[in-house]
Order: C-alpha cells, then structure tokens, then sequence
C-alpha cells in the first residue's frame, strides 16, 4: 500500500505527539522535547504546515513547519522541524517523501524560504546548505541550513518561536 501524505487532523494529536518521542528516543542530540514543540506550536497557533505519513492504518511519519524570524527583518521563512518517522521504518524513505511535500505546503503558502537544524547530508539533498550570513547561535555553522525558494538569502541571526523553548 502507498504512503499517504495529509495534513493532520484534530484526530491526529495524540499519535503525532506518541510518534515524535518514539522517533526521538533513541536519537543523538535531542532535549526529547521534540513532541512538547510540536504541541506548543500547535497551541501558539504557529504550526504552519503540519503533515502525517501514513500507511494504511499506520500513522509511521510527521513533519512541523513554523515561521522564524531574522534579525535583518525578512520576512516569509520558515523553519523545518521537528521531522518525525518511527524508529521501525527510519530509512525506508519516509521522510524524504515528509520533505518533499513539506516544502511543497510552503512553496504553495509563498514562503520565501526554510531553514532546517539538522544533517548537511540528508537536508543537502533537498538544496538545504549552510551560509556564513545566516546563523543560528549556539549550535555549529554546518548544521544549520537554509533554501530560498526565491532567490534571495537573508542575513542575520535566526530565532524559532519561543515554543521551542518549551520543556513540558
């Protein structure tokens, strides 16, 4: 059966929340506060584009998008993230197919671009790539990346909204 790929639905929630700390468990890096953001997000109203995998019955994958803000004062970027898949089908695509459609949602919300705290080698695959111009402090340069959809970079120093702060 095919992967389906949907925005989530209030139905939803609790697997979403169940899936990210289950995809995060194990993970390196990681507060394990991935599904407390998602749900912050969520009740902040600044879950953009919110999107579920799912095999047939099997919620297996989700992704979060949010607007950032930069200190240079452009506007339309978002941030990526969390990316959720079970640790059972992690590497079998799934979030690969997550990305492609997320940035998809953004492309069709006329975001100007995203930015991703994450793997150079996954992300890079999509056109993510680190710049010295854009940074995101406290964490090295080449995992933070970024992909304008429309030409131009901003420069200036990245802040995520204040639920991903949130620990509970």
């Amino acid at each position: 059966m095919p992967l389906t790929i949907r925005p989530e639905t209030p139905a939803d929630i609790a697997a979403i929340e169940r899936l990210t700390a289950a995809a995060f468990q194990s993970a390196p890096h990681t507060s394990h506060t991935e599904h407390v953001i998602v749900n912050a997000l969520r009740r902040a109203g600044q879950l953009s584009v919110s999107l579920v995998a799912r095999d047939g019955a099997d919620m297996v994958g989700h992704v979060a998008l949010s607007p950032v803000s930069i200190t240079d004062g452009t506007t339309g970027w978002y941030g990526l993230g969390p990316i959720s898949v079970v640790p059972e089908r992690q590497g079998q695509g799934i979030g690969a197919q997550l990305m492609a459609c997320a940035l998809d949602a953004l492309r069709g919300l006329g975001a100007a671009g995203c930015v991703v705290l994450g793997d150079p080698a996954f992300y890079g695959r999509f056109g993510f790539m680190a710049q010295s111009e854009l940074m995101l402090p406290g964490v090295p340069a080449e995992y933070f990346q970024s992909l304008s959809f429309q030409g131009s970079r901003p420069a200036g120093t990245v802040r995520y909204h204040e639920a991903f702060d949130a620990t509970a």
